[in-house]
C-alpha cells in the first residue's frame, strides 16, 4: 500500500473512533450551557460550544429552567433575608453499612431524607456500584428522581462532625442543615456549604501542570478525564472550589441541565479505569463547573457565612479582625503544646538522673506556661463572644444585606 494511503488510514480510522463519542456527548448538552472566563475567582461566563443547530433539530433537551445562564450573583441590587416561607428539601446522604447515621434522626423534620448504602444492593436505596466515593450516589439520585425533585437538594456525608464543615457552627452537620438559608440557594442555583477557602481557592488544581502530584496526586489525571467528561471544553487552565463535595442545588439549576448529561456522567464513573478514591477526587472539582459554568467558584467567605448561614461578623473588615484573632490564639497554642513537650523531656531527664524536673525546667519554663494559657484563655472568651454577636447579628435582614451588599 502506498505510503500516502497508510498515512490517510492513520488520521481518518482515529478521527472516526471519535465521532460516536463526540455525538452522544452532544446529544446530552443543554442548549444553554456555559463556560467560565479561564482563571478567574467570579467571572462572568461567556457563551460554550455552538451545537445548537444540531439540537435544534432533535428538540427541546431541557425544560426546567427559566433562566439556565443566571450567574452566582444575579440578585446583587436586591439582597432578600432568610425566607419565612418553606421549601421542600431533601437530604441526601451516601453511607456505607456500618456508618453511624444516628444523627439524621426527628431534628431535622423539615428535610426529608434519601440515605443510600453504597456496600450493601440489597437496600432499598443503594447506588449501581460503589465507585467515586459520593458521586456515583449524588448522580444516581438526580437521575432517578429527576421529574419529582423537591426545591432544594442538599448533597452531604455521612458523619456529623467532620473537619471540612462549618466551623462557625462547630463543625456540625446538623446546625448546617438548619441553618441553610434556603433563599441563598433558590437565589444563586448552586451553594458549597463550605464557606472557608482552605482548602480548594483560590485555585487548586492546574490540569495541565504536573507539579504538586503528592498532595493532589488527581491533577495530574485530570486532563485525560476532562476531555472525556466535557469533550468539547478546553481544559482549563485551573479549576477551584472549597473542599469537599458538600453543597445544595435547587431544583431549577438541576433542571436546567438534560438528565441524560447526568447519564452520561455517571456512565464514565461506571467505565473509567480510575480507582473510586482518584474518580471522586476528581469530581470534588468538577463539580461547580457543572452547575455554575464557572471553573473557579470561590464566593466571599464572610458573605457565604452571613446570607448563607446567618453568621454575620458585620462585614469583611470584621470577619478578617475574627480570623486574625483565631489565628493568634492557634499559634499560642502551637506554642504551649510545644513547651509542654519540652516539659515531658525534662521530666523524663529529671527521672532518669534522679533530679527533680522543675529545677531542670526552671521558673521562666513554667511562667512561661502560665502566660500562654492566659492569653489563649483571653482569646477564646473574645473569639466565643465575637461569634454570637454574629449568631445574633444574622437573625436581623437588614443585617444580613448590609454585609453581603459589601461582600467584594
Amino acid at each position: 500500500m502506498p505510503f500516502s494511503k497508510r498515512i490517510s488510514i492513520y488520521i481518518i480510522i482515529p478521527v472516526l473512533l471519535t465521532i460516536p463519542s463526540i455525538l452522544y456527548f452532544l446529544l446530552t448538552q443543554n442548549l444553554e450551557f456555559v463556560r467560565p472566563t479561564k482563571g478567574a475567582t467570579f467571572a462572568r461566563p461567556k457563551k460554550a460550544f455552538a451545537a445548537n443547530t444540531l439540537l435544534s433539530l432533535l428538540g427541546p433537551v431541557s425544560t426546567g429552567s427559566t433562566n439556565p445562564n443566571a450567574t452566582p450573583f444575579d440578585a446583587e441590587t436586591g439582597i432578600r433575608g432568610f425566607s419565612d416561607g418553606t421549601y421542600r428539601r431533601v437530604l441526601v446522604v451516601p453511607h456505607t453499612s456500618k456508618d453511624s447515621i444516628t444523627w439524621i434522626d426527628d431534628r431535622l423534620l423539615d428535610v426529608s431524607l434519601a440515605l443510600y448504602v453504597v456496600d450493601d444492593l440489597t437496600a432499598p436505596k443503594h447506588p449501581p456500584k460503589n465507585k467515586g466515593h459520593e458521586v456515583m450516589v449524588y448522580l444516581t439520585y438526580i437521575i432517578d428522581h429527576y421529574e419529582q425533585l423537591p426545591e432544594i437538594i442538599i448533597f452531604m456525608h455521612a458523619h456529623r462532625h467532620a473537619w471540612h464543615n462549618s466551623d462557625l457552627l462547630g463543625f456540625d452537620a446538623v446546625e448546617m442543615i438548619q441553618r441553610l438559608n434556603s433563599e441563598r440557594v433558590i437565589r444563586h442555583g448552586y451553594m458549597n456549604l463550605r464557606c472557608a477557602w482552605d482548602p480548594g481557592c483560590p485555585e487548586w488544581l492546574h490540569p495541565s501542570e504536573t507539579g504538586d502530584l503528592l498532595s493532589k496526586q488527581e491533577q495530574g489525571l485530570l486532563a485525560g478525564s476532562w476531555s472525556e467528561l466535557f469533550p468539547l471544553d478546553p481544559l482549563p487552565t485551573v479549576l477551584g472550589q472549597a473542599c469537599c463535595a458538600q453543597f445544595a442545588v435547587s431544583r431549577e439549576k438541576v433542571l436546567s441541565i438534560p438528565r441524560r448529561r447526568f447519564v452520561f456522567y455517571r456512565d464514565w464513573l461506571l467505565r473509567t479505569p480510575l480507582t473510586d478514591y482518584f474518580s471522586g477526587r476528581i469530581w470534588e472539582f468538577v463539580w461547580q463547573y457543572v452547575f455554575t459554568g464557572y471553573e473557579t467558584y470561590c464566593p466571599a467567605e464572610h458573605a457565604c457565612y452571613c446570607e448563607g448561614f446567618g453568621v454575620c461578623f458585620g462585614g469583611k473588615v470584621q470577619y478578617g479582625e475574627f480570623l486574625a484573632l483565631r489565628q493568634s490564639k492557634n499559634n499560642y497554642t502551637k506554642e504551649l503544646e510545644r513547651l509542654r513537650k519540652q516539659q515531658q523531656t525534662a521530666l523524663e531527664v529529671a527521672e532518669d538522673v534522679g533530679s527533680d524536673g522543675n529545677v531542670i525546667l526552671g521558673v521562666s519554663t513554667l511562667g512561661e506556661e502560665a502566660v500562654l494559657k492566659g492569653r489563649i484563655e483571653i482569646l477564646e472568651k473574645e473569639l466565643s463572644n465575637r461569634r454570637l454577636d454574629a449568631l445574633e447579628r444574622g437573625k436581623d435582614a437588614r443585617n444580613r444585606e448590609a454585609e453581603v451588599a459589601e461582600r467584594q
